[in-house]
């Protein structure tokens, strides 16, 4: 019998690895296909399971439960989206514009990726709206907003709510009803109006060039 090396046993650990990693990458997969529909909302570990074709014990091997899975999957969905959207509003002085310009891209985005808009929506449903990341974001630009004295609102948590509330209205309208092409700009300049901003400046604001989203 050939006697097991230090680099048989490390290569085994690896192959693991990479085994565990292809199996949780597949439950999130599934994971994405079954919430990125209208009945997403409904779906259960069961559901999931299923279509990455594993079992619930291989299941809670990856993830303790919905919340865990919707928490992994939510970073997945969003965070390269919303280092590029970062990424390109850095440059922008005014939180006004920053702000909307968000709004708009994720708004743009949830019309032009139907799946993606639906995983949103539901993933929403069931955790933080657009995921902790995008949720802790928007508090931040709004609290910027409010130091500079462009925002006038009570506290940052009654603008993230108003930003973030009404975007995911936004995105389920715009996934169930037709609705005119600049219905992003629409809803980005009311946000800003009912956070205190004027009318004109508003519309304005919302309805600059929207820039090329920079996303590398």
């Amino acid at each position: 019998m050939m006697a097991i090396t230090k680099e048989d046993l490390e290569r085994r650990a690896q192959i693991g690895r990479e085994r565990r990693a292809r199996t949780r990458a597949r439950i999130l997969l599934a994971a994405f296909n079954t919430l990125g529909t209208e009945n997403g909302l409904l779906s259960r570990i069961e559901d999931i399971a299923a279509a990455a074709d594993v079992t619930r014990a291989t299941f809670y091997n990856h993830f303790a439960g919905m919340e865990e899975l919707l928490q992994a999957l939510s970073h997945e969905v969003t965070h390269d989206f919303l280092v590029a959207v970062r990424r390109t509003v850095d440059s922008k002085p005014d939180p006004r514009e920053r702000a909307t310009v968000g709004i708009r891209y994720y708004l743009h985005r949830a019309r032009n990726d139907e799946q993606w808009a639906w995983s949103m929506i539901n993933m929403s449903g069931n955790g933080i709206i657009f995921g902790a990341e995008t949720f802790q974001q928007a508090e931040q630009t709004i609290q910027e907003g409010m130091d500079s004295g462009m925002l006038n609102l009570p506290s940052s948590q009654v603008g993230r709510d108003l930003l973030m509330g009404t975007s995911l209205a936004a995105v389920e309208t715009m996934v169930r009803e037709e609705t005119p092409e600049d219905y992003p700009e629409a809803i980005a300049g009311f946000i800003l109006l009912g956070m205190g901003v004027n009318y004109e400046e508003a519309r304005q604001i919302a309805h600059l060039p929207l820039p090329a989203l920079i996303d590398e």
